[in-house]
């Protein structure tokens, strides 16, 4: 059964930093694209950055352009999200994700694997 491990979280005030990390059970999904969605209380899971299976196609939300950066070690089955420039709004919880095609996509349900989320809070 293929897991997905995020850690990386933590407690951080604005203007601070952290790098999250995805860690695959599986080497042969170094060929898929990966993803990271968040869920804050009370809304819905959204696509925050998605990678190609190479590393050299990145994709952002708008709310995380400049700020946030997505990359990938396939080596290591590994994926990254490097946060800066934290904001209250950030704070959610962090889930890293594989879908089992070579682009990724910002829907939720294009995903087939998902980690069980990493909790990132932001103090004012």
């Amino acid at each position: 059964q293929v897991q997905l491990a995020e850690s990386g979280g933590g407690l951080v005030q604005a203007g601070g930093s952290l790098r999250l990390s995805c860690v695959a059970s599986e080497r042969t999904f170094g060929s898929y694209a990966r993803g990271w969605f968040r869920q804050a209380p009370g809304k819905e899971r959204e696509f925050v950055a998605g990678i190609n299976w190479s590393g050299e196609r990145t994709y952002y939300t708008d709310s995380v352009k400049g700020r946030f950066t997505i990359s990938r070690d396939n080596a290591k089955n590994t994926v990254y999200l490097q946060m800066n420039s934290l904001r209250p709004e950030d704070t959610a919880v962090y889930y890293c994700a594989i879908r089992v095609a070579p682009v990724p996509t910002n829907e939720r349900n294009d995903y087939n694997y998902w980690g069980q989320g990493t909790q990132v809070t932001v103090s004012s």
